[in-house]
């Protein structure tokens, strides 16, 4: 154990001494324009941010956001790019050190500092890796186990806050990249585009705005048209589809606390212009309670988490942060397309070129705690957050929205609507009309509350009791009544109210309807086929896992023309035909009558992980329709192995050849899944890669001849061994031509997603990149020469 702790210690110091010099530096070297050619940058960081060099024993000095310049002797250059961005990394770790003196003792902290110290002078040394290591060693070994745990944490949470820093760096930067693009401080890539109007980045080549005015104001007369661009923006969608991962160690508290420590450094940088000392002081001890509870803070959860709280951890940045980026996003967007575009061609209310999805609580695929009761419950908690939120929205609506327009002579028939509800003598009449669409979806949030408390305590229930009078089950409902409003503040001339929260609070309604995400459920094929095995068997008709893929198909085609259901809901808990089932059999079939009980927007796909073969599509399809599932999802076969890929294009021909199949497709509409960590394990990342491009390729020929819109589903990792990649623009363009098409779903996993969509600015800057993935390749392929390097 003391070997383990020691060698976390000395694996921490080298890591954050290395941090300090160069990880903090490098991370900034994604911009080539300095922040120094920003004159208000400049006049920040020469006003606020002269530091002195880190010093060989201690980088805790000033415990304040605030610095003044005169408080040091030796300043570094303050117009360097990482100036603020280590005044925050050293404000903090003094305030680290202060809790870690005070909890621990000064001793502690001053072993802390040695061996940090010790950690940045080895990286000096020119001998082997042991050598170097030697005196770090030697001075861990004679440390406490008590003493080895506090160290070990004190560099793993100096580590933490140094990463939040580092990410609000990020958003800094992208915010005066704007400034200087409104400034004309940097040359844009496009000359006769329109002046920045500083929503999105224009002089970037992965931003909307960017795209927006290489495609029409584009060199060599090649643009395309306006009304090209503008079909592809609204008719795009991109699917972020969140799951679960070990990688994803950090506790929701911790992860919470990051975010306000983030927003804390946001806020210092509104006031390093004009603010009073009492303002700057609350900000300072605001930021010392938070470094001070993390320091007290567990950073790893010492309970296995349930698939429940899997799922309340990942969509925490949905409630916290895109549930409001998302719509200011979407704003940008709006003002960008009437900037680059003209503005005839705004985004419509009810657009939604994002789409959020999660396998938390659906993926059961080698998860046996994943159970049918399990994903109801999450169904149901995403229903009630959903609810919730929207009352909040709906009730500041019913604030924000107080007028009364005349209703003489008005031949509005929303604003007649309207009245049919609250009557001609109300004197504020969105109010009135507000008021029973709150309420609603209280009842919403209640009856959900109601409906989880009976799936915990396992009751016997029938999950179909909802009067629709009293809730909410279709987000078509509230969307037409929210619509209604917007429609008759413009018909009474009060457009410029109309396009206010109002317009947020439709545009959430169309990204996250009333479930807040809905869940994919994934299970392997060879459940499907136990399932049917126990099936045939019970049936009398033998052992389908004994058949051929020719025999498995053909009664599987005639299944489907029958309608007929194989047997009665429930019969493998009945005495005298239990046996025939085994337990992952009832399992699976009790999945499939979850699946028939869930309201509209609950669910969305169902992926086959191990798909091998026409027949593991086929037994989902049938297994749905027997278990009475009105509205099938979708099935979306998974191909991760090399051998997979290998076959997938003979498995689908195979597949669209079949009429019942082809009828079952809602729009002739087929999802795929290309699963990529897998296949890199298997074949290694380069062969992987060009099996996976093949494969598409091959994919969506087969798909056009049948006359199959093909979307896929891109199974990736953060990492570049699980598919990830940090160049995302490029990665986009590097696709297979005529695979994307202006639809596109991508997995975001475990650590990656509070990385990623953990703050508003980031999230933004992300969805930016993520809506070039449907949108560069949605055009016509000869506009691609427009964001090659050597255009």
């Amino acid at each position: 154990m003391r070997l383990v702790l020691a060698s976390r210690a000395m694996a921490a110091a080298r890591h954050a001494a290395k941090s300090q010099r160069s990880h903090l530096l490098s991370s900034l070297q994604a911009s080539s324009a300095p922040l120094a050619t920003s004159s208000f940058t400049a006049r920040r960081m020469n006003e606020y941010v002269r530091h002195p060099r880190f010093s060989s024993t201690s980088s805790l000095h000033e415990p304040t956001l605030f610095t003044s310049p005169s408080a040091f002797a030796d300043p570094i250059d303050a117009t360097s790019d990482d100036a603020l961005l280590r005044s925050d990394v050293r404000t903090m770790g003094t305030l680290l050190g202060e809790a870690i003196s005070h909890h621990h003792g000064a001793d502690v902290l001053q072993k802390v500092e040695r061996l940090r110290s010790m950690a940045k002078e080895s990286r000096t040394v020119s001998s082997a890796g042991e050598e170097r290591l030697a005196p770090m060693a030697e001075f861990v070994s004679e440390l406490t186990a008590k003493e080895l745990v506090v160290i070990s944490r004190a560099f793993a949470h100096f580590l933490g806050v140094a990463n939040a820093a580092e990410a609000h760096q990020r958003c800094r930067r992208l915010k005066l990249d704007l400034e200087r693009e409104v400034n004309e401080e940097v040359s844009l890539p496009v000359n006769g585009a329109p002046a920045p109007i500083g929503a999105l980045h224009a002089s970037k080549p992965d931003s909307t705005a960017g795209v927006i005015s290489r495609l029409v104001y584009g060199k060599d007369g090649k643009s395309v048209s306006k009304e090209e661009i503008y079909k592809s923006l609204i008719s795009q969608t991109v699917e972020i589809v969140l799951t679960a991962h070990p990688t994803q160690v950090n506790r929701r508290t911790l992860l919470e606390k990051h975010s306000r420590v983030q927003k804390i450094l946001n806020e210092a940088d509104s006031l390093r212009e004009k603010s009073t000392p009492y303002h700057r002081q609350q900000l300072d001890d605001a930021l010392r309670r938070e470094i001070a509870s993390i320091w007290q803070t567990d950073e790893v959860s010492r309970v296995k988490p349930t698939p429940q709280s899997e799922a309340e951890r990942g969509t925490l940045v949905l409630e916290t942060i895109l549930w409001d980026s998302l719509p200011s996003f979407l704003r940008k967007l709006d003002a960008t397309m009437k900037w680059g575009l003209g503005e005839e061609y705004g985004l419509p209310l009810t657009a939604s070129p994002f789409k959020f999805a999660s396998w938390m609580g659906g993926d059961r695929d080698g998860n046996p705690n994943v159970t049918p009761d399990v994903t109801r419950e999450v169904c149901l908690t995403n229903r009630i957050k959903a609810a919730q939120l929207l009352e909040a929205d709906v009730r500041e609506l019913m604030g924000l929205i107080s007028g009364n327009p005349p209703s003489v002579n008005c031949q509005s028939e929303a604003m007649q609507k309207i009245r049919m509800r609250v009557g001609e003598e109300s004197r504020a009449p969105y109010r009135s009309y507000l008021h029973p669409v709150a309420t609603k979806l209280a009842n919403t949030a209640s009856w959900a509350q109601r409906e989880l408390k009976r799936v915990q305590k396992k009751e016997n229930f029938d999950y179909h009791m909802a009067n629709p009078e009293d809730v909410y089950l279709n987000e078509k409902e509230l969307l037409e009544e929210l619509l209604t409003v917007h429609q008759s503040l413009c018909d009474t001339g009060n457009t410029v109210v109309a396009n206010g929260k109002l317009v947020d609070v439709i545009r959430k309604i169309s990204a996250f309807g009333l479930t807040l995400v809905p869940l994919d459920v994934r299970q392997e094929s060879d459940r499907h086929a136990e399932a049917l095995d126990c099936i045939t068997k019970y049936l009398g008709l033998g052992s389908y896992s004994d058949w051929d893929e020719a025999t498995r198909v053909s009664w599987i085609q005639t299944q489907l023309q029958s309608r007929r259901p194989l047997i009665r809901s429930g019969i493998w808990r009945e005495a005298e035909s239990e046996s025939f089932f085994t337990p992952t059999a009832v399992d699976t079939l009790e999945t499939f009558q979850m699946i028939s009980e869930q309201y509209e927007g609950s669910l969305g796909a169902y992926v086959i992980s191990q798909c091998t073969s026409a027949s593991d599509i086929l037994a989902v399809l049938l297994l749905q329709l027997d278990a009475g599932v009105k509205k099938p999802l979708r099935v979306v076969p998974l191909f991760e192995t090399l051998g997979d890929l290998n076959g997938a294009a003979a498995t689908m021909e195979k597949l669209f050849s079949i009429p019942a199949y082809i009828g079952s497709l809602e729009g002739r509409k087929q999802e795929i899944m290309v699963g990529y960590s897998d296949s890199a394990k298997d074949a290694g990342r380069l062969a992987a890669s060009w099996a996976q491009y093949e494969t598409q390729v091959k994919l969506s020929e087969v798909a056009k001849k049948f006359s199959v819109d093909v979307v896929y589903f891109h199974g990736k990792g953060g990492t570049v061994g699980r598919g990830g990649n940090p160049n995302t623009f490029k990665a986009i363009l590097s696709h297979a031509p005529g695979t994307i098409n202006g639809q596109f779903r991508v997995t975001e996993q475990g650590e990656m997603i509070s990385q990623n969509f953990g703050y508003s600015d980031r999230a933004e800057r992300v969805s930016i990149l993520s809506r070039e993935l449907a949108y560069t390749c949605s055009c016509s392929e000869p506009t691609l020469h427009h964001f090659m390097p050597d255009s």
